[in-house]
C-alpha cells in the first residue's frame, strides 16, 4: 500500500490545533484514494513527521514552493529518517487552483448580486522574507484571474504591500480571497485585523485550501504523481 503524507506547516506556538485540521484533511483525501494510506503531518507538531520513510510520498499543502519546500521540509524529513522520500509539488502549484479560485470568487459575487467583471478582487497572502517565490505565486495567480474581475490587487502577511495597505481605499464591491492552505493564525487573526485596519468595505471568503472541492483536487494530483512514477 502507498504511503502517503499530507504535510502543512501548523501553529508552532499552539501545535495541536492544526495538526488535528491535517489529520482531518489527510481523511477527506484518502476517501478518494482507498489504495493508499494517506496521514497528515505538521512541521509544528513535534515528533509529526517521524511517520515518514524513504518511500513515503509527500505531500505539502503550501501555497508556493518556496525556501519551506525546497530547503527546510527535505531537512526536517532527513531529521526523521525518510531521507530521500519524494516530495510533490505544493498545493499552491496545483494545475487546478486557478480554476477553483475562480469558482469561488463567481460564486461569491453571485451571492452579492455583483457581476464578475464589475467586482475588484483582493488577493491577501503570505509572502516571505526569506524567497520571492510565495508573493510571485500569489500575483502569477491574480494575473490568471485578471481578465474575469475588475481589478486585481495582491497584499501579503510578510511582506510590501502589506495586506492593510493594499485592502485601504478598495471599493465597497470587492472580494478578499485569502491565499492560505491552512485556517491558522494567519487568517484568524492577522488578516482581519489588518482588514479592519484598513477599513475594509467588502467581503472575505475563507482561505482557499479550505474550499470543498480541495481534497478530491489533492487526490488527483497524487493519482498523477503515482501514475507517473517510474
Amino acid at each position: 500500500m502507498t504511503e502517503i503524507l499530507i504535510v502543512a506547516h501548523g501553529q508552532p506556538g499552539d501545535p495541536e490545533p492544526q495538526q488535528l485540521a491535517v489529520e482531518a484533511l489527510a481523511a477527506r483525501i484518502a476517501a478518494h484514494l482507498p489504495r493508499a494510506r494517506v496521514r497528515g503531518a505538521t512541521l509544528a507538531m513535534p515528533g509529526a513527521l517521524d511517520i515518514a520513510t524513504p518511500e513515503t510520498l509527500i505531500y505539502p499543502m503550501f501555497m508556493a514552493s518556496g525556501w519551506f519546500t525546497r530547503s527546510e521540509l527535505p531537512r526536517r524529513l532527513a531529521l526523521a529518517g525518510a531521507e530521500g522520500a519524494r516530495v510533490l509539488p505544493p498545493f499552491g502549484s496545483s494545475p487546478g487552483l486557478p480554476a477553483l479560485c475562480l469558482q469561488l470568487i463567481a460564486d461569491a459575487a453571485a451571492a452579492q448580486g455583483w457581476p464578475p467583471g464589475e467586482t475588484h478582487l483582493l488577493i491577501a497572502a503570505h509572502g516571505s522574507g526569506r524567497s520571492p517565490a510565495p508573493a510571485r505565486a500569489a500575483r502569477d495567480l491574480a494575473d490568471q484571474l485578471a481578465p474575469h474581475v475588475a481589478a486585481t490587487t495582491c497584499g501579503f502577511i510578510e511582506e510590501a504591500p502589506f495586506i492593510a495597505d493594499a485592502a485601504r481605499d478598495l471599493p465597497a464591491r470587492t472580494i478578499c480571497l485569502p491565499l492560505f492552505a491552512t485556517n491558522a493564525d494567519h487568517v484568524t487573526e492577522d488578516l482581519p485585523d489588518a482588514l479592519r485596519g484598513a477599513g475594509f468595505r467588502g467581503i472575505t471568503l475563507p482561505p482557499v485550501g479550505m474550499a470543498a472541492a480541495v481534497p478530491e483536487m489533492i487526490a488527483e494530483s497524487i493519482k498523477a504523481a503515482l501514475n507517473a512514477r517510474p
